[in-house]
Formats: C-alpha cells, structure tokens, sequence
C-alpha cells in the first residue's frame, strides 16, 4: 500500500516535471518558421516530452499532459489563437499521442513504437486539414478558398515536418531516459521492455 501510494506520487511528480518541460521549451528553444510566406506556423518541441509521457506511463496520462500542455501554452506563448489554439492543439497532438502510447503498450519495443509515431504523425497531419478548414475559417475569419488554398503548399507539409521531426527527436532520447529513470530507481522496470 505504502508502495503503491509511493509510486503514484512519483508518478505525479514526473508528470507535472514533463508538463514544466514542455512548457519550458516554448521559451528555451526558438521557434522556426519554416515556411517564410506563413509566419503563424511555427516549429516548437512541446510535443516531445508529452510523448516521452505518454511512451513512460500510456496513452491516458499523455493525453493528460498534452491537456495540461494545451491550456498553459494556449494561455501564455499561444494567447493570441485563445481557445481555438488549445482544442486545435489538443486534438491534432491527441491523435499523435495516442497512436504512440496505443502501438507502444502492445509489444514495448522499438518497431512498435517507430509504427505509433509515424501513424501518429500522419494522422495528425490527416487531422489538421479539417480542423484548419473549420476553426481557421469559422473563428478567424480567414476566407475558405484562402485555407483551401494552403493546405498543400503550407499546412500539410508543415504538420508532417513537426510530427516528424518530434517524433525522431523523442524516438531518439526515449529510451535513454528510461534506462536512467529505472537505474535510479525512478521508474518501476518493465521486463517485457526490449530495445529491438
């Protein structure tokens, strides 16, 4: 009992630390526009600790990150797209995220787990064209013809490079952290685990 109540609070403690982490990483690292003519849409890494989250503890505490993460970026660095930005954010990294965690927790290992992120990654992209041509049209007033025209030029491609590029970055540091986490204790080890 005392463990398991241990463990919770631990747990607790790594999430908000990953949250902190996110959020942090909006100020640290600089935001990259990749694409010069659409100045709005900027690379960030905030998706990469949700995702080390989600891979650590399953889909449902990402989710829980991602949610923290959305609200907090969409109040602070993203005040200007409001609550607009946040549910865009949360549903577009939410498929990202569960696809991940889902792929990951069946055989934890590395084919699976690349299998989630890139599924992940497309479906996010899949996700952002009606999203975009929704909320971009409805509540920022931008003209249909005007999203529609971008999406292949501009937003496709953009949601494909930061799926893509988050998800490499977190497959890379992914399971170093965990190696370090369970050496010191700070993770209970999962002997199913393998890195092949």
């Amino acid at each position: 009992m005392i463990n398991k109540r241990k463990d919770n609070v631990l747990k607790m403690v790594q999430t908000a630390m990953l949250v902190a982490i996110s959020i942090v990483s909006l100020y640290v690292v600089p935001l990259w526009s990749i694409f010069p003519s659409s100045p709005f849409l900027q690379y960030d890494m905030a998706d990469v600790p949700v995702l080390i989250g989600t891979l650590l503890f399953g889909p449902g505490t990402g989710l829980l990150i991602l949610g923290l993460v959305s609200v907090i970026q969409g109040l602070t660095i993203s005040a200007a797209s409001g609550w607009v930005g946040i549910v865009m954010h949360f549903c577009a990294s939410g498929a990202l995220v569960l696809l991940a965690g889902i792929f990951y927790k069946k055989k934890k290992t590395f084919w699976p787990l690349i299998a989630g992120l890139v599924l992940g990654s497309l479906s996010m992209t899949a996700l952002m064209v009606p999203l975009n041509l929704f909320f971009t049209v409805r509540f920022f007033g931008v003209p249909y013809e005007a999203v529609k025209d971008m999406l292949i030029p501009v937003i496709i491609p953009f949601n494909l490079i930061k799926g893509g590029l988050n998800s490499a970055i977190a497959a890379a540091v992914f399971f170093p952290v965990k190696n370090i986490l369970e050496r010191t204790n700070l993770l209970q080890k999962n002997t199913t685990c393998r890195q092949y």
